[in-house]
């Protein structure tokens, strides 16, 4: 990666976390205020590879990274994140795999982790699969129901 890359993805990283931003155009210029001139295409690339998500807040859309996900709103992200990025969801013993959209599995990972819920061990995350790990299969099939209400929206 380039230092310019580097350097605008780190000015992203820093707008996304300090301030509400809703749309890419909007973060767009804002990074123009800040010196640099990007395309729609360049800046499309630097939000996928920065795995930015755009879910839905009480004050409305905006753009988060996954570290950003504070715990106490981990519920209201992973709803709102959830059925955008959903696929499919399989399950064996005390395993969930779940199979997102491509980039879906950071930010959903990120946000199941987030709720801190009993049930669930941890999970591991790739570009668009989940694997999370269970305490029981009963523990399991609660985890499971939930996350296909969800899917439906």
């Amino acid at each position: 990666m380039s230092a310019a890359k580097h350097d605008r993805q780190q000015v992203i990283r820093e707008i996304v976390k300090s301030r509400a931003v809703s749309s890419q155009e909007e973060l767009r210029q804002l990074l123009g205020e800040r010196g640099w001139d990007v395309t729609q295409s360049t800046l499309s690339r630097d939000m996928r590879d920065l795995r930015l998500a755009r879910v839905a807040t009480a004050s409305g859309p905006r753009y988060t990274t996954a570290d950003a996900t504070p715990p106490d709103e981990g519920r209201a992200v992973l709803g709102s994140i959830f059925p955008q990025f959903f696929a499919r969801l399989d399950s064996v013993r005390e395993f969930l795999v779940v199979r997102t959209k491509i980039a879906g599995a950071q930010p959903i990972a990120e946000a199941i982790d987030a709720e801190d819920n009993p049930d669930i061990l941890g999970t591991i995350a790739g570009e668009n699969t989940i694997l999370i790990i269970c305490r029981s299969d009963a523990a399991r099939d609660r985890v499971e129901k939930r996350l296909l209400v969800m899917a439906r929206g």
